[in-house]
């Protein structure tokens, strides 16, 4: 399709994101989709009101991030972390560096800082959470959850790590502080350096295998020896010695 292809080059040169480094079946469905809602008739005519349209250029910014994500999604692989995975990290010097990489609203970030506190309790921990989408990280900082989010967690762990509000959860201030949030592109800025942990959790499926390829590079070399990266239960790297690697868990590696 010409016209999505000039689509792809344009919103490159006005905001560095490559759109060829997405899946395009997936993508072209989901941009037909958005502008077809909001009334446009092909992607040239939805790309000239994007350079004058801010909220619709935010809301055009969202759909090229995928927003679902709830705390302790995939609760027996938080388990295998928590319980097997994190008593391997060494971390330097009493302290450790984790980054929670395409954190959407933050419910994974906020879940490694309170599991932190029980199973980590001797380090100073420093957790760096980076999404490309500014409004979804004006949302995670502000750290309130709907039930739907909070599904998978005890009764115990909400006491300790919420406070209510309605029927909302908000994150304690306690774990607030742990998390810093900042806009990040995978496909294109510096990756974070001397990581212990790298959690990526199902973002990478939406990417061509040459952007996962040098994003597993990239992870990998941001890691310090020993350091983990903790993939989602959609993904797995079939060869990981190729990026240094060494698979040590259901969806969990380690930097050699």
């Amino acid at each position: 399709m010409p016209d999505y292809q000039e689509f792809g080059k344009q919103i490159k040169r006005k905001t560095g994101i490559d759109l060829s480094l997405y899946k395009e079946a997936q993508m072209r469905r989901r941009l037909t989709s958005l502008y077809g809602k909001r009334g446009y008739s092909s992607f040239l005519t939805y790309l000239a009101e994007l350079h004058v349209n801010s909220t619709l250029f935010e809301e055009f910014l969202e759909c090229l991030t995928i927003n679902v994500t709830e705390f302790y999604r995939n609760k027996k692989y938080w388990i295998e972390f928590e319980q097997s995975i994190l008593p391997q990290v060494k971390g330097v010097n009493g302290n450790l560096t984790i980054w929670s990489a395409g954190c959407s609203t933050g419910e994974e970030a906020f879940t490694f800082a309170y599991i932190s506190k029980s199973y980590l309790s001797s380090y100073q921990v420093s957790i760096m959470a980076t999404d490309l989408d500014e409004t979804i990280l004006h949302k995670a900082k502000q750290a309130y959850y709907s039930e739907g989010s909070v599904v998978d967690v005890s009764e115990v762990i909400k006491n300790e790590l919420f406070e209510r509000h309605g029927h909302l959860y908000q994150v304690k201030e306690l774990y607030r502080k742990m998390v810093t949030f900042k806009q990040h592109n995978l496909l294109n800025d510096p990756f974070i350096k001397d990581c212990d942990v790298i959690i990526c959790r199902n973002v990478l499926i939406y990417f061509t295998d040459i952007a996962k390829d040098s994003i597993y590079q990239q992870f990998s070399s941001s890691l310090r020896q020993g350091g983990i990266l903790f993939l989602g239960s959609t993904e797995q790297i079939f060869y990981p010695e190729m990026y240094g690697l060494e698979r040590i868990g259901s969806f969990f590696y380690r930097r050699k």
